[in-house]
Formats: C-alpha cells, structure tokens, sequence
C-alpha cells in the first residue's frame, strides 16, 4: 500500500466529524478515531510499516504508551524486532506495582510510540516518567500529529520527533 492509499484509508475509516472534548480539553469539530484504524489489522501493520522508516538507527526498544501506543508499539516490535515496552499512566497498585512493563533491561535507550499527538501532555508526562525510571528517551514517533503544539512541546524535552502523517497531509484526502 503507498502511503497515499494509507492517509486515504485512515481518514475514510477513523476521521469523524462533530465536537468533541481532546485530552488536553480542547473542543474540536474533528477527531481521529485512532482504535478504528488500530484495530484494522491491515491498516495497522501498513502504519508500523511506515513507522519503521522513522525509528532512530540505534534504539534498544519501544515505548508503547498506554492505550493507543501499545497495538502500535507491538506491531512495530513484530515489523523491527525490537522488545515492547508499555508504558501506563500511572503505576498499578497491585502485583508488581509497575509504571513500565515488558522489556527486559533497565537502561535502555526506547522510542516513544505514539497514535495521536495533539498538545502532547500525556507523551511529555510519560518521557519525564520514563527517564525518572532509569531509561533514556530522546526520540518519539507518531501515527498522527494533529500540529497544535504538541511537537514544539516534545523537542523543548530534547526529543526528536516524527510522525507518518500530519494534520495537513490528511486534511488532502
């Protein structure tokens, strides 16, 4: 699939339109449904494909964060073979009361993975967690980057960042 047919498929099926409250708060007249493309296997794996193309040359792992990160982040560990890890929004209270799972080494140099960034808040809260935690996170990759901030706020933490499509690319199907 080029990645022409890609933007055109993810608008056709996860574009919605109508208002809508964002994380940040935000209302909006639009919204990326992110889990009807995360759930269509064969959009999925087409967006890990192009993924792949942005990972840094040297990283140790991906950091899936929670929820929309992770089937990302585990179709982008079945495309580069790279270990998972998922990040939650807060530590679990219970078992191994961890904020990051999977993986196997502390230490490790991860890219963030991401659906969609719009302000960037949770991915910025979770980079601060991730490095408070022992890892190095200096690079995040996106689906979507909804352009409203979110990548100025994410180089200001020292990261790069990239994204398969950006509003305005999608805005063009």
């Amino acid at each position: 699939m080029t990645k022409a047919e890609l933007a055109k498929q993810i608008r056709t099926v996860s574009y919605l339109t109508g208002e809508f409250t964002l994380r940040s708060g935000n209302i909006s007249n639009f919204y990326w449904d992110k889990y009807r493309f995360e759930s269509n296997p064969t959009l999925l794996t087409a967006i890990a494909e192009e993924m792949a193309t942005l990972l840094p040359s040297e990283c140790d792992g991906l950091a899936g964060l929670e929820l929309g990160g992770i089937p990302l982040a585990t179709a982008l560990s079945l495309q580069t073979g790279l270990p998972c890890f998922y990040v939650r929004k807060e530590a679990k209270t219970y078992g191994t009361c961890n904020l990051i799972e999977g993986g196997t080494k502390g230490g490790s140099q991860l890219v963030v993975i991401e659906d969609v960034i719009t302000t960037a808040g949770q991915v910025c809260t979770s980079i601060e967690q991730i490095r408070a935690a022992g890892y190095t996170a200096e690079h995040v990759v996106a689906a979507i980057d909804r352009q409203a901030g979110g990548a100025a706020k994410i180089n200001a933490l020292g990261c790069s960042f990239a994204s398969v499509f950006t509003l305005e690319e999608l805005e063009g199907f």
